[in-house]
Order: C-alpha cells, then sequence, then structure tokens
C-alpha cells in the first residue's frame, strides 16, 4: 500500500550517486539516452517514421507506414526510458517510493516544449530539448534561491508552458497562414 522499500546493496548506488573521474553516472547515461536517441532519430528510417506519425498519422498509413508497429515502438521506448529513469532516481535515493517522481511530468512537458518540440508532433530535435532542459534547470534554481513558494514556482512553470505553447501555435498558425 504505497510503502517505500529500501535495503538495496551498497553497490547499487553506484547507478545515482557514483562518478567515472569528475562526470557523475547519472549524466553519462543521459549523455548515451540523448545520443543513442539522437541517432535513432536523424539515421535511421524509424525515426522518419516516428516524425511522420507524430505529424501526421493517417497520412503516414496512406504512405505505408505501419502506424500501429510505430506506436507500440515508441510507447514501449518510453515505458524503457520511465523504466530507467525510475533505476537512477532509487538508486539516488536507495529507496523506491510510489510517488518519487510525482510532479517531474510537469517539468518534462515544459521542457520538452520549451526546446521546440511542437505540441501537435512531427517536429522537434533533441539537442533543443537539452536547451529548454537547461532553461528550466537554471529557472528553477534560481526560483529556489530567491526562496520564492513551491506552489509559485509551479504558476511561474506553468506560465511558461502557456507561452511556450502560444508561441508553438502562433509560429504553427504563421507559416500555415
Amino acid at each position: 500500500m504505497g510503502c517505500p522499500i529500501f535495503g538495496f546493496p551498497k553497490g547499487f548506488s553506484v547507478i545515482g550517486q557514483g562518478y567515472l573521474s569528475p562526470v557523475p553516472i547519472p549524466v553519462i547515461i543521459m549523455i548515451v539516452i540523448l545520443s543513442a536517441g539522437a541517432f535513432i532519430l536523424n539515421q535511421t528510417y524509424f525515426g522518419r517514421y516516428f516524425y511522420a506519425v507524430g505529424g501526421n498519422e493517417e497520412a503516414s498509413a496512406l504512405s505505408g507506414i505501419n502506424v500501429k508497429r510505430v506506436k507500440y515502438l515508441v510507447y514501449t521506448l518510453s515505458g524503457f526510458f520511465a523504466g530507467l529513469a525510475g533505476i537512477v532516481m532509487m538508486s539516488h535515493t536507495m529507496s523506491g517510493q510510489a510517488l518519487a517522481g510525482k510532479g517531474f511530468e510537469f517539468d518534462v512537458l515544459t521542457s520538452v516544449v520549451l526546446g521546440g518540440v511542437s505540441v501537435n508532433g512531427g517536429f522537434g530535435k533533441i539537442s533543443n530539448v537539452v536547451a529548454g532542459i537547461l532553461i528550466l534547470g537554471v529557472l528553477s534554481n534560481g526560483m529556489v534561491l530567491m526562496n520564492i513558494t513551491q506552489y509559485m514556482q509551479m504558476v511561474i512553470k506553468g506560465s511558461v508552458l502557456l507561452l511556450a505553447v502560444g508561441f508553438d501555435c502562433y509560429q504553427k498558425q504563421r507559416k500555415s497562414g
């Protein structure tokens, strides 16, 4: 019933707390995943399929793409990466808690949209998402240093998300009209 689990072996903490020279292991994991994601999206036909299905499912199906298979692959990869993130977080805190990642989905969505990924699908680059993550990280850190309450931080992040979505919709409308 939502009880935290703990008592992991000492070696398990290396994944979330370890260092390889001066670089933390979670940063290395992130770089490997981002590099693999950029390679898949930019250099493989699966990447083109991801963009195509995200942009227009019906047109993708009419052009011969197995939309159902692509969606299964995307959701499978999403689940794998969420599980990997959970393992890194569990290793970092050395405990597994049901609500450990609560609220992170909002930060992820804000970072991704801030990084230029279209809310309508079909467009986005991993390098821009990294920029969005860094911007939101600096914003969050600055708000903590300025002693802004958690509630106001959520309001500010929500405003940033609204501005990013509004800007995305404005750009989309300008291109089409």
